[in-house]
């Protein structure tokens, strides 16, 4: 049977969103390898992978010598393992690891989950990106995009023009994020989900929130997700002190299920996104979601049906697709998201993303 290298630079990015490609492979047969920084968490893969191996990467480090023995090490293990396919996920396993693939002539298999903001600041990090990305891509087997936009930036830039293929994200495991019956709240619960930044539209939905507050729109606001600009600090203790806002720093993966289910209406303000994985896990539980009209977000709603979607960066059309959907009634909103689930259901589910994957490593 064929082995298969997993490269990724993060725990979550196997564990949240690909364990069912894990189980599958495992299933059938595959020799699999998982490399990835070291994380005692990493543990939990050891009943379903061949081998696991510890990458020295860091997500976000810039050190040019740090990064070059990155590449090395991906390198090696490459060479010494030699896998049938590599596949990689995000942005340094694609760079490193394609680049490292080609070098070592194995097939290779690579997943654009976004393109992150580096790309709307048009910086020396983002001409370093393309150029090497250029490189990397080049001789993939594949390159799966998880919307039009990422794609046809990136081939606009004469990347992955001839090999790139469009997946539905990493789809949703409908399992897990089962339909709940929608609930019965009084007052209307919106919930947001992500880390607290401004490239995730925290600044236009706390600015719809303080417009509720001062109009008296009686709404409670749940916020997950953490800060890591410490000038989001009094930001957030002010919307907790004088606003009302819940905010609850840290929620594991597999307690989501139950903030989302608790919630009337999902809200995600992004600038961008891959495919967001927010959107998909509320809607399969059957809540309807208001969104920023990117791609990345706008695939996974359609307007007025399952959700609204509001023009992104803008607090006021923000504030208006919320007031229209407290709006509608309690039985309308519900409809919306038994909606919401039949979508996910035809279009998002893990499993055919799953065997996307198989299909393309067989081929």
């Amino acid at each position: 049977m064929k082995k298969i290298l997993i490269i990724a630079n993060d725990f979550t990015a196997i564990h949240h969103f690909r364990m069912e490609l894990l189980e599958r492979l495992h299933a059938d047969g595959y020799e699999t390898v998982l490399a990835m920084p070291h994380d005692e968490k990493n543990e939990v893969f050891r009943s379903i992978v061949t081998r696991l191996i510890s990458v020295p990467m860091s997500r976000f480090g810039t050190n040019p010598l740090k990064e070059y023995q990155t590449y090395r090490a991906i390198r090696k293990i490459i060479r010494a393992e030699k896998p049938d396919t590599v596949l990689t996920y995000t942005a340094k396993p694609n760079i490193y690891g394609g680049l490292a693939a080609s070098a070592e002539k194995t097939p290779y298999i690579a997943t654009v989950t976004g393109l992150g903001s580096n790309f709307d600041k048009q910086n020396l990090i983002s001409r370093i990106m393309i150029r090497l990305e250029k490189k990397a891509f080049k001789r993939a087997k594949t390159v799966f995009f998880q919307n039009e936009l990422n794609m046809s930036i990136l081939q606009s830039h004469g990347i992955a023009v001839h090999n790139s293929a469009l997946v539905p994200g990493s789809g949703v495991n409908l399992r897990m994020n089962s339909f709940e019956p929608y609930p019965e709240h009084e007052t209307i619960r919106f919930l947001a989900a992500a880390r607290i930044r401004q490239d995730k539209g925290y600044d236009e939905l706390f600015a719809v929130i303080r417009r509720f507050h001062d109009e008296g729109i009686p709404a409670e606001f749940h916020i997950i997700g953490w800060y890591e600009e410490e000038s989001y600090q009094s930001v957030v203790e002010d919307l907790q002190k004088n606003y009302g806002v819940r905010f609850y720093d840290f929620i594991p993966h597999d307690q989501m299920h139950q903030y989302i289910a608790s919630c009337d209406c999902l809200i995600q303000p992004s600038h961008h996104e891959g495919m967001s994985n927010i959107i998909l896990e509320a809607a399969a539980t059957g809540r309807p979601c208001i969104v920023s009209d990117i791609n990345g977000c706008k695939e996974a709603v359609r307007d007025k049906e399952t959700g609204f979607l509001f023009q992104v960066k803008n607090a006021d059309d923000m504030y208006d697709k919320m007031r229209m959907f407290m709006r509608i009634d309690m039985a309308q909103r519900a409809e919306m998201g038994r909606k919401a689930r039949a979508f996910m259901e035809q279009a998002f589910d893990r499993d055919s993303v799953v065997q996307t994957y198989i299909n393309e490593i067989n081929r």
